[in-house]
């Protein structure tokens, strides 16, 4: 940039910081596009933000596919002057799937491992949080729209028990379900670093976190209302209609159109 503006490179660099601008990073998105994705958003934020009396409210989902990966050399832990060094290859040892059910209000999790994650594996998984909320206790399960979810195995188990209610997140709209944040912590701090020789061993690994995490638990706080969130989706929507239309508007004016 500094060669091609002709400016020096300390100068280039005070103006990124200056505006922000972090040109050697992206990142992903993917705007839903659901009719509605209005009452969607709404209804979910208001379960955080507003939850109902007498009952609980569970962010449910699945982490499929963790992997028990061990390195093919052993890891060189960190120590003075050097960084933990591993190998940038590894071997598979198995894979396992973790549903889980987040209460919002507490904190605490339900889980359970299974080898697969079809619609018989998730109902498994819902009678085990069926068993454990108070029989007196209404039940509000915030997941996505994945099929697993949504087959007349699981729609018969939900209309035989009246005081369950489903809240589908909407189409790419897994950052509206607060376990995302929790399996991203699992992830970080304790699948990305670790070395697992057998699916035994990973499962360890992970009841380990979940062990540690109910000892100290922090509920995820949700902050930003829905009208501040569809204010946010709206200005980036517009954005990107601009971004989208400048190439064809220059072209117009070229041509004298």
């Amino acid at each position: 940039m500094a060669k091609a503006s002709g400016l020096g490179r300390t100068t280039v660099q005070h103006i990124w910081r200056a505006f922000g601008l972090q040109p050697h990073r992206t990142e992903t998105f993917k705007l839903s596009t659901v009719p509605l994705l209005i009452e969607k958003v709404r209804d979910i934020v208001g379960l955080y933000m507003h939850p109902p009396t007498h009952a609980v409210v569970f962010c449910v989902d699945e982490k499929s596919q963790i992997q028990a990966l061990d390195r093919t050399q052993p890891v060189l832990p960190t120590r003075p002057g050097q960084v933990e060094r591993r190998t940038h290859d590894y071997r598979r040892h198995g894979t396992t799937t973790l549903f889980a059910a987040l209460n919002v209000k507490t904190s605490e999790l339900i889980t359970q491992f299974h080898q697969r994650h079809r619609a018989t594996e998730f109902w498994q998984f819902l009678d085990a949080v069926d068993s454990a909320v108070p029989r007196h206790l209404d039940v509000h399960l915030i997941m996505d729209n994945y099929g697993t979810h949504k087959t007349p195995l699981i729609r018969n188990w939900f209309a035989k028990r009246p005081r369950f209610h489903v809240h589908f997140t909407p189409t790419y709209g897994s950052w509206l379900n607060l376990v995302e944040r929790w399996f991203a912590e699992l992830t970080n701090k304790q699948l990305r670093r670790g070395v697992h020789r057998s699916v035994v061993q990973l499962k360890a690994a992970i009841r380990e976190f979940i062990a540690a995490h109910h000892a100290n638990p922090k509920p995820f706080i949700w902050t930003k209302s829905a009208d501040e969130i569809l204010a946010s989706i709206a200005r980036f929507a517009q954005r990107t209609l601009d971004f989208q239309a400048a190439p064809l508007i220059a072209r117009t004016t070229r041509s004298g159109h």
